[in-house]
């Protein structure tokens, strides 16, 4: 199944769940909370989303400036802050983050690895963190498409794992 499909599955699945969604979305540019909203009926689900493209824009969303100088904008810890911190703000059952790096090294931050991705999905008082080597792409399309990719399916077995499947 590609991934639009999968996202208008999810979509439909968080409507019939009556369950909200919102992004705190940085190397994805808001591309997860775009194609939850490609399928009609999205608004009861999406409370609003974050491009937190910089540093300054996630501590501005309410990232802890010390979780990025600890730990670098580019980690696991990062990311379950942005997924926590947006779930919060928007008051949404659940919330994700996604924080990485695709094709170049990026020179404002040192812990800059091209190619590999954070992400967190936050419900229901805990949350998960993965992180990813994504193959090289054609474009930085294609990277986002693969890394909400990687995310869906994850939302999908998070949420299975919730009893949440139909």
């Amino acid at each position: 199944m590609d991934v639009r499909c999968k996202y208008e599955k999810l979509t439909k699945l968080l409507i019939k769940n009556n369950l909200s969604i919102t992004t705190m979305e940085s190397c994805t540019s808001g591309l997860i909370a775009s194609l939850l909203t490609d399928t009609e009926g999205a608004s009861q689900i999406l409370k609003g989303a974050c491009i937190t493209y910089s540093n300054e824009a996630k501590v501005m969303a309410g990232v802890p400036k010390d979780i990025i100088e600890t730990y670098g904008v580019y980690s696991k810890e990062t990311a379950c802050a942005m997924a926590k911190k947006c779930r919060e703000a928007f008051n949404a059952d659940i919330g994700i983050g996604i924080t990485g790096s695709f094709g170049n090294v990026d020179p404002a931050n040192k812990d800059s690895v091209p190619g590999q991705i954070h992400y967190s999905i936050a419900f229901d008082g805990e949350a998960i963190v993965k992180s990813a080597f994504l193959p090289a792409q054609p474009s930085r399309f294609d990277y986002k498409m693969y890394a909400a990719g990687l995310v869906v399916d994850d939302i999908f077995d998070f949420l299975k794992l919730k009893g949440i499947n139909k």
